[in-house]
C-alpha cells in the first residue's frame, strides 16, 4: 500500500482562479467564511429561496411528476395535460413545436409540415391562455422545455 501512495502525485493547482465568460472571478473552493450572513441566505421558503423553495426543504415533499407532453393545438395539450394531471401527474412540461421553438408563427412558411408535430404550437398570448385553461398554477408546477438550439 505504501508503494501505491508513493506513486500517487497530486496535480499541481494552476497559478490563476478561473472566471467566468463574463470576467467574475471564481474560487477553486468555498468554505463557510466565504458564505454571506445567516441574513442574506435566508430561510428555507423564503426570499431569496437560496435554501429552497419549500419552508420544510425537499424531504417535506414528495418528487414532483411531470410527464413531457405538448401536440398539435393549445387546446388539445390543455386536454391532455388535465388528462395527466387527473391521472397522478403533480406538475406539466410542455413541449413545443418545432416553429414555435424556432420564433416563427405558424402560419411562416417556413413552418409548413411542422406545426403541432412534435409538440404544441403557441403563437400568442391566447395560445398561452388556452394551454393552460383551467388548471390552477398556484397548485401545479409547470417548465417549458426548450429541446433544440434555434439559429
Amino acid at each position: 500500500m505504501a508503494r501505491a501512495a508513493e506513486k500517487v502525485q497530486t496535480p499541481a493547482a494552476p497559478a490563476a482562479d478561473p472566471t467566468t465568460l463574463s470576467g467574475i472571478p471564481v474560487k477553486r473552493e468555498y468554505g463557510p467564511a466565504d458564505a454571506p450572513s445567516p441574513e442574506a441566505i435566508g430561510r428555507p421558503g423564503q426570499f431569496p429561496f437560496t435554501r429552497g423553495l419549500k419552508s420544510g426543504g425537499y424531504r417535506m415533499n414528495p418528487w414532483t411528476m411531470r410527464m413531457f407532453a405538448g401536440h398539435k393545438t393549445a387546446k388539445d395539450t390543455n386536454e391532455r395535460f388535465k388528462y395527466l394531471l387527473e391521472h397522478g401527474q403533480t406538475g406539466l412540461s410542455t413541449a413545443f413545436d418545432l416553429p414555435t421553438l424556432m420564433g416563427l408563427d405558424s402560419d411562416d412558411p417556413r413552418s409548413l409540415g411542422e406545426v403541432g408535430r412534435e409538440g404544441v404550437a403557441v403563437d400568442s398570448l391566447a395560445d398561452m391562455e388556452a394551454l393552460f385553461a383551467g388548471i390552477d398554477l398556484g397548485k401545479v408546477s409547470t417548465s417549458m422545455t426548450i429541446n433544440l438550439p434555434a439559429p
